[in-house]
């Protein structure tokens, strides 16, 4: 699977599951972390721990493992998949950190062909 069929799947599963304002961007150019962030909201803390543990659960059905994951008690939830990160956060928690403004420098990804949501 490339980094963008990868990034693609994410965001597919996270819009299934009712992510709210899902966004992708490539920060390949802006550092060595990681290829791209995917971005999303739960409504709730029990919705953020549900839109993470689909997407662990739907991805290691096709055999791809998440490197790492941290934050599963508290509103913001990391999922690393090496050139992937997924941001899973609470809205209050997506407000604060505000990591849109960090990296606004960065190329969003265009979702359209994925997300059903407005």
């Amino acid at each position: 699977m490339t980094d963008m069929e990868l990034v693609k799947e994410i965001v597919r599963v996270l819009d299934k599951k009712k992510a709210r304002d899902i966004k992708a961007i490539e920060i390949t150019e802006h550092s060595i972390v990681a290829d791209y962030f995917i971005i999303c909201s739960g409504t709730s803390n029990t919705h953020v721990k549900s839109l993470a543990d689909e997407v662990e659960y739907e991805l290691k059905e096709q055999g791809v493992a998440p490197y790492h994951i941290e934050g599963k008690a508290t509103g913001w939830i990391l999922l690393d998949y090496n050139s992937v990160l997924v941001h899973v956060f609470t809205g209050e928690t997506r407000d604060y950190y505000n990591l849109e403004r960090l990296w606004q420098d960065a190329r969003a990804i265009d979702l359209s062909d994925v997300v059903t949501e407005d």
